[in-house]
């Protein structure tokens, strides 16, 4: 198929549907066949649309559409335009009234975008609801968080995610947070054009965190919802791509940084991950000519300003 950017699909004249389901695909047709065959059975009572903007994979995904699923708008574009990027495309090809974003490598289960929209619906003032993500029967991804700040960062990888994982199992009370994981997010577009939609500043990473941050400035609520779920494997496109992940994880990060908190929570950043490199150069985890290439570089953003 010829690089550029194209779509297939159904037509603008077609009537306007409730729901807009957006997912940007990179290399994930193994995934996206269930995922899709998913998203039909838990939203098929309801008009809804589903936009796939594909960040010039390689694996055959955009024929696999073309071919297996007619249905589904799709854009391909002539090169990986980055994750915050193409999810603008697809909120700007979209036409419901309600914006879900979905991984590739997700599986609803029944009732999961029910459960989504009746919360969002019940009350104005929520901005955007998540699910509980799983990546088993009962082992559940921390999905959301509080502000993201140097010390709040550190003590929730340390602590809070370890207590999440074993709180989630038994609580069923949807909480108040200040983000949600884009992996399955549901908003309105009226609320994600008064924001101004993602910062393709991210080209990978904190970009859900970042526009969920901007909803709430405008002072919307952000909603936990356990009783709605979502199996969700987790970097399925960037598995066998560790150094593109770490070098984007921690640009993004640093960007976030610089954006949302103060200049001194963005020096302590900095000196932990400088500190961190060296230790992981001193106990022998960077070796070889491949990781102390990838130390240089990661290094080298550390001196970007």
């Amino acid at each position: 198929m010829p690089r550029g950017t194209w779509r297939s699909g159904l037509k603008s004249s077609e009537s306007a549907p409730e729901l807009s389901v957006i997912l940007v695909n990179y290399n994930d047709r193994i995934h996206l066949k269930e995922c899709l065959s998913s998203l039909t059975d838990t939203v098929k009572d309801m008009p809804f649309e589903v936009i796939v903007i594909d960040n010039q994979s390689s694996d055959g995904t955009p024929e696999w559409i073309c071919e297996h699923a007619p249905q589904v708008r799709l854009t391909v574009n002539a090169e990986n335009v980055g994750f915050a990027r193409a999810n603008n495309q697809g909120i700007q090809e979209s036409r419901g009234e309600y914006i879900l974003f979905l991984n590739t490598d997700t599986i609803l289960k029944p009732q999961a975008v029910a459960f989504l929209l009746e919360e969002l619906r019940s009350n104005r003032t929520i901005g955007a609801v998540g699910p509980a993500l799983l990546c088993g029967e009962k082992t559940f991804q921390v999905s959301f968080g509080k502000k993201v700040s140097f010390f709040r960062e550190v003590f929730q990888k340390m602590v809070l995610n370890h207590y999440y994982r074993f709180r989630l199992k038994r609580g069923a009370k949807k909480r108040q947070v200040k983000w949600l994981s884009a992996a399955c997010l549901l908003t309105r577009k009226d609320i994600l054009e008064a924001v101004g939609l993602f910062d393709e500043k991210f080209f990978l990473y904190f970009e859900d965190i970042d526009l969920c941050v901007r909803i709430g400035e405008k002072g919307y609520v952000l909603e936990y919802l356990p009783q709605a779920r979502v199996y969700h494997l987790g970097g399925a496109s960037t598995e066998g791509l560790k150094f593109f992940t770490r070098y984007h994880y921690r640009k993004s990060q640093l960007y976030y940084y610089q954006k949302h908190n103060s200049k001194a929570a963005l020096t302590l950043l900095r000196l932990y991950l400088r500190v961190n490199f060296s230790l992981l150069l001193g106990c022998g985890y960077i070796r070889g000519a491949a990781d102390m290439n990838e130390r240089r570089v990661l290094l080298g953003l550390l001196k970007e300003k």
